[in-house]
């Protein structure tokens, strides 16, 4: 295969991760991750098998992107629940296979969003490739569906891109009409694969990036972590991501399943402390998308809904949400590109059919 920028790393300045630096990064891409993204425990030992097998983890900044560099996003697709393989990285297998049906390597990978998984999934295929992570994603979160991303309001094709499940089968989908078409596509053979895939997509320029992806989220990440493992005080974790306690209390009832490649449900807690005598519930979409506080609408999707157990801040994914856990719910504001008019009508509450307006968190923790 051709390589246009072959070499062109030498000279640029990245950031080499440890494992403590993997942690942190992971650990806050969980909490951003608002209840999806992928178990934090598998994206853990992912990157863990890959330091033991002497892979090194490079994180580049957005800005030292070549401009003609050609950079891909690797991440898993499908239910929470589904059960992954132990055998075949389906997201290593797409990325090798959209980059054979380009002819040309692809220098570095960005993630798709911050997860547990799906961010690991970015940083093992660099790893494993020998090339770099940039430090940004295009949702500034996790979120449920393939056109919920900076790419689609910034009009980027997400083909042609490449599809792989645990069986060994390959996708290539060289032209789709827009990102919900995809979304569609992808979910069926997500369905047809026992519950998720690997999927690589939206291949594009370094200059072209630079102008559609939310920079410098791993770092941002990084802290929130840090400060999780540092003081694992919930009060501490939304501090360091500019957030806020919006409410704390016991799970009392948490219902799911899983239907069309989503894990859907509810999550109905019991106030404590202050919030004594309310009650608050959260729906989730694999993320959680939107919560009631005593009936009333509260904080709504494209803002960060992130739920912590109250011991030690640990980061709860939406299905782990058990009945009689303590729980701390905190939210942060969403970028501001999904705060615009295109960001509310790709991912506001009326495009998962609530009626309601979207309206930023700050306004409803002040009143």
């Amino acid at each position: 295969m051709r390589n246009r920028v072959s070499g062109r790393t030498k000279g640029r300045k990245m950031r080499t991760l440890n494992r403590t630096d993997l942690e942190d990064i992971l650990l806050g891409c969980t909490v951003l991750g608002t209840g999806g993204g992928g178990e934090l425990k598998e994206g853990l030992d992912r990157v863990n098998d890959d330091l033991a097998r002497g892979k090194e983890f490079r994180l580049l900044s957005l800005d030292k992107v070549p401009d003609d560099a050609l950079i891909a996003s690797p991440y898993f697709c499908g239910a929470l629940t589904a059960e992954m393989s132990d055998e075949v990285q389906e997201d290593l297998l797409s990325f090798q296979a959209l980059q054979h049906y380009l002819g040309q390597d692809i220098y570095a990978t960005v993630a798709t969003e911050l997860g547990g998984g799906n961010t690991a999934s970015a940083l093992s295929v660099a790893a494993n490739l020998g090339i770099p992570i940039v430090d940004g994603d295009p949702c500034g979160r996790a979120v449920p569906e393939l056109q919920h991303s900076t790419f689609f309001i910034n009009q980027v094709s997400i083909a042609p891109m490449a599809i792989a499940n645990k069986f060994g089968d390959v996708v290539i989908i060289k032209n789709v009409t827009d990102s919900f078409k995809a979304e569609k596509l992808v979910r069926s053979i997500a369905v047809a694969s026992e519950g998720y895939v690997g999927v690589t997509d939206h291949p594009q320029n370094g200059k072209g990036l630079k102008r559609s992806i939310i920079g410098g989220t791993l770092s941002t990440a990084g802290k929130i972590g840090a400060a999780l493992n540092r003081t694992h005080d919930c009060d501490e974790v939304a501090r360091a991501g500019g957030g806020f306690i919006v409410f704390k209390g016991e799970v009392l009832d948490s219902r799911w399943s899983d239907g069309g490649g989503f894990t859907i449900g509810e999550v109905h807690v019991n106030g404590a402390d202050e919030y004594r005598g309310q009650r608050y519930k959260i729906w989730f979409k694999n993320e959680f998308l939107m919560s009631w506080r005593d009936d009333a609408v509260d904080i709504t999707t494209p803002d960060l809904i992130c739920v912590l157990r109250r011991d030690d801040a640990v980061p709860l994914t939406s299905p782990s949400c058990t009945k009689g856990m303590q729980i701390v719910v905190v939210g942060f504001p969403a970028s501001e590109i999904w705060r615009g008019e295109k960001g509310r009508a790709t991912m506001g509450p009326q495009h998962f059919g609530f009626d309601c307006q979207y309206v930023p968190m700050e306004k409803k923790v002040s009143a």
